[in-house]
C-alpha cells in the first residue's frame, strides 16, 4: 500500500490521480488523502507576502513525518529549493510543455497590440517581471485561486486575460482558451514548471523508494531538474522571487537557461551553460554564481527590501 498526499485542487487532485494510476499499473496498491495547505486557503494576500517557504507543501510534510503518508504529490515549480531536514524528492516524472500561455474569454485578445489596453491576472511575480519588461503597455494585476476560480474571475470582469503554465492548462482541459503562447527563451519558466515532483520522509524504507522510482521516475526530468534546482538553492530562491531556470538535455549534454529579473522589469540577467550531463548539480550551482556575481546579489537585495516594505 502507497498512501499518497496531495492539495484539494482539481489541477493537484488530476496529477495525483495520475501518479496513483501509474503505481497502480506497476502492481502497488493506492490510497490518496487530500487536504489545503496555507498557500490554497490565504487568496487575498501574495505568494510574497504570505512567505515563500512551503506555502504549498508545509502540511503535506507534516502528514509524511508523522507517517500518515508514504508521499505527497507536488507541481514541481511550487518546491522550495532547499527542504526541511528529514524530507527528500524521490521521482520526477515525465515533463509537459514548459511554456507560458495567455488564457482569454476573448479571441481577438492580442497581448502584443500596444493601441488596446489589456489587464493580465497572475500570482507569478517572475511573470509580472517579464511582462513589464517586453510588454510594458500590459496592466499586471494579482490573480490568486486555482485555476477554474481565476477564470471565473476573469469572466466576470476582474482581468481580460490569465497568464498560466501550459501543463495546468492541459491538464484542465482548457486549451481553447489559449490565445498566445510565451516563448521560452524570452518568457523562461520558473524551476520545476510543467513537471510533477515526488516527495517523501527521508524515514521512507528504501524498497518503497526503489518501487515508487521504478514506476514514476523520468532520468531525462531528473537531470533538468537537479540542475534547475540547484541554481535555484544557491539563490536561496523560492516563488516570492521572480527567478527562472529551464533545463534541456541533448546528446548526454545538460544546457540551462537561467536568470534573475527586476520585480519591475527594468532588468533582467541572464546566462547559459552546457556541460556533460552528470555534472547537472554542478552547472545549476556554477550558473548561479554567474548570475550573483553579475549584479544578482544587489538585485536579490533590492527585491528583498521592497517585499518586506
Amino acid at each position: 500500500m502507497i498512501t499518497i498526499g496531495s492539495r484539494k485542487s482539481k489541477l493537484a487532485m488530476w496529477q495525483t490521480e495520475t501518479v496513483a494510476e501509474s503505481l497502480n499499473k506497476s502492481g502497488m496498491v493506492t490510497q490518496i488523502n487530500s487536504m489545503e495547505t496555507i498557500g490554497d486557503k490565504v487568496l487575498d494576500t501574495s505568494i510574497a507576502k504570505i512567505g515563500s517557504k512551503g506555502v504549498f507543501t508545509v502540511e503535506l510534510e507534516e502528514q509524511l513525518a508523522d507517517g500518515t503518508t508514504d508521499i505527497a504529490v507536488h507541481s514541481a515549480k511550487d518546491m522550495q529549493s532547499q527542504l526541511p531536514d528529514g524530507f527528500t524528492l524521490i521521482a520526477f516524472t515525465e515533463r509537459e510543455k514548459v511554456n507560458d500561455v495567455l488564457l482569454s474569454a476573448d479571441a481577438s485578445v492580442d497581448i502584443a497590440d500596444s493601441s488596446r489596453p489589456l489587464v493580465v491576472g497572475t500570482s507569478s511575480v517572475r511573470r509580472k517581471a517579464f511582462l513589464k519588461h517586453y510588454y510594458p503597455h500590459i496592466q499586471a494585476v494579482e490573480m490568486r485561486g486555482n485555476l477554474q476560480t481565476r477564470i471565473k474571475k476573469m469572466k466576470s470582469g476582474d482581468c481580460d486575460a490569465l497568464m498560466l503554465a501550459y501543463a495546468g492548462v492541459k491538464r484542465m482541459g482548457y486549451e481553447d482558451m489559449i490565445v498566445a503562447e510565451f516563448d521560452e527563451k524570452l518568457f523562461t519558466p520558473p524551476v520545476g514548471q510543467g513537471c510533477i515532483a515526488i516527495e517523501a520522509a527521508t524515514a521512507l524504507p528504501a524498497e518503497k523508494v526503489a518501487q515508487i522510482r521504478e514506476s514514476l521516475n523520468n532520468r531525462e526530468s531528473e537531470y533538468c531538474l537537479l540542475a534547475e534546482r540547484a541554481f535555484l538553492k544557491k539563490l536561496e530562491g523560492g516563488c516570492s522571487i521572480p527567478a527562472f531556470g529551464y533545463a534541456t538535455l541533448e546528446d548526454g549534454t545538460i544546457t540551462l537557461n537561467a536568470g534573475l529579473a527586476s520585480l519591475d522589469g527594468s532588468k533582467i540577467l541572464r546566462t547559459t551553460d552546457t556541460v556533460s550531463v552528470q555534472d547537472a548539480e554542478m552547472l545549476g550551482d556554477r550558473v548561479a554564481r554567474y548570475i550573483l556575481d553579475n549584479g544578482g546579489r544587489e538585485m536579490l537585495a533590492e527585491i528583498r527590501r521592497l517585499q518586506a516594505e
